[in-house]
């Protein structure tokens, strides 16, 4: 290995070798090129490599692992860490990479390493099916998976890693191997929420299963003074809550423009729940009332839609550019010291854009996948996280701290924390180990076998094992 190579050289190098275009500093797409989604997030990679095909991406592979250059790859950019880019490094932008094929008979789904689940949504509804995603459409299905991936699906289908079946991948050598459960099964079980350790993921294979077109849903805003009871009534009904339901209840303050509530309303404070019943609407207009009794309601946005759409109606909530900090609390009971906590970081957040999450865990997400998963806590009953968004550079502080000191508050009931709201990577491996639990040490065999010389590592990383000297 060696990096004495100039950045021209090896610019040089990869737009020789890729059939996608290299983007370099001096370019005119540089700017818009290495931008993530967190506005936080400002480096400056030595190229950004647009990957078509897996050849290209063996290609970067090996030019960075070839001038130990750091290397970083790019599905949506969506992570909230920053993953998806590097100081001077390489990166793979797989996003011309996004094509979903759908074979409805089998109920599985081949999705290319670049697409976003806006893009695997419009395939498989076609259908009337769906794989488990996330809460926003935008986010890419790459880092989701990977880290684990919690949604509206997670108590009645498990996570989006439960159903990955089998994925393509690069290695850090450059080859190009397939996990599944006949082939390399270990890859796979390291995949299924092991994060971005072992490779670049070109191409994943997942399980499909009947949801919508149509679906009811509830979403309901109460009094930010009524946040302890409400939370307390959501607990109530979390322990008989039907699997087809995964709920999230979130404090925060009304948004600006919100149509149902008076303009004078908005900014105020609030509580508010929203979930989405799996299964025939009109069953779920029945099974979801409950949530929309939890206080005295401000405003009772409840439905039916189609399950596309549900998908997107966060999304301009998070728009790219903004600044976002996300961490978050596995715990096993949402006693009253827990609500209290969230209580009272509720009422001096210093953003208005910020909400703390409450998501009802259990269902599915208890019931491991056929081959096992690096995925850990799956015995918490609830996850808090709080979401510190922002948009002036100048509150930075403020929103960090806010959202640490809440995490801090809620230790002594905290069992893990979920891969995909880390913080910042330089938080420590403490935070790492807390994510893994006791499949750490698996994780660093597979990471030992795989890339031993840890070509991988601008990521959640799992540091390989390091030969004993002899003698």
């Amino acid at each position: 290995m060696t990096t004495s190579a100039s950045t021209p050289d090896v610019v040089t190098t990869l737009r020789s070798r890729l059939t996608g275009g290299v983007v370099a500093a001096g370019d005119d797409e540089y700017d818009a090129a290495r931008a993530v989604w967190n506005g936080m997030i400002d480096k400056r990679p030595a190229a950004v490599a647009r990957c078509r095909t897996r050849e290209d991406v063996a290609a970067a592979v090996d030019v960075a692992r070839i001038h130990g250059l750091p290397l970083a790859v790019r599905g949506g950019g969506h992570n909230v860490a920053g993953l998806a880019t590097s100081e001077g490094g390489v990166v793979i932008d797989l996003s011309a990479m996004n094509t979903v094929e759908v074979d409805a008979e089998r109920r599985f789904a081949k999705v290319q390493g670049g697409a976003i689940w806006r893009d695997v949504d419009a395939a498989t509804q076609r259908h009337g099916l769906a794989a488990p995603a996330g809460l926003v459409s935008e986010t890419g299905v790459a880092g989701l998976t990977l880290g684990g991936g919690i949604g509206w699906l997670r108590r009645k289908y498990g996570l989006t890693c439960d159903n990955l079946v089998a994925a393509e991948l690069v290695t850090a050598d450059g080859k190009v191997v397939r996990a599944a459960a006949d082939e390399n099964p270990d890859l796979l079980w390291a995949l299924r929420g092991g994060g971005g350790n072992f490779g670049v993921v070109t191409s994943f294979e997942f399980r499909l299963h009947p949801v919508g077109p149509d679906v009811a849903y509830a979403l309901m805003f109460y009094d930010g003074a009524e946040t302890t009871r409400a939370l307390r009534a959501f607990r109530a009904l979390g322990a008989d809550m039907p699997r087809a339901i995964s709920p999230v209840a979130f404090t925060g303050s009304i948004p600006e423009g919100m149509e149902g509530l008076p303009p004078e309303a908005w900014g105020a404070p609030m509580v508010a729940v929203a979930g989405v019943y799996v299964g025939p609407p009109e069953e779920g207009e029945r099974l979801l009332a409950p949530l929309r009794e939890l206080a005295a309601p401000l405003a009772d946005l409840s439905g039916r839609m189609p399950y596309a759409q549900f998908q997107q109606f966060l999304d301009e909530d998070y728009p790219r550019g903004r600044r976002y900090y996300w961490k978050s609390a596995a715990i096993d009971e949402l006693g009253d010291e827990v609500i209290d906590v969230v209580t009272e970081y509720a009422a001096s957040q210093p953003s208005a854009l910020s909400t703390i999450d409450v998501w009802l865990m259990g269902g599915a997400l208890r019931d491991e996948p056929a081959g096992g998963s690096a995925y850990s806590g799956r015995s918490a009953g609830y996850l808090v996280n709080p979401e510190a968004d922002w948009d002036d550079p100048a509150d930075d502080e403020a929103n960090l701290t806010w959202a640490r000191q809440l995490i801090k508050a809620l230790e002594p009931y905290t069992t893990g924390n979920y891969l995909n709201f880390p913080g910042f990577l330089e938080e420590g491996e403490g935070q790492l180990r807390a994510s893994f639990g006791s499949h750490y040490d698996q994780l660093v065999d597979v990471k030992t076998r795989w890339d031993p010389t840890n070509v991988f590592r601008l990521n959640h990383n799992v540091p390989p094992r390091q030969k004993q000297r002899v003698g």
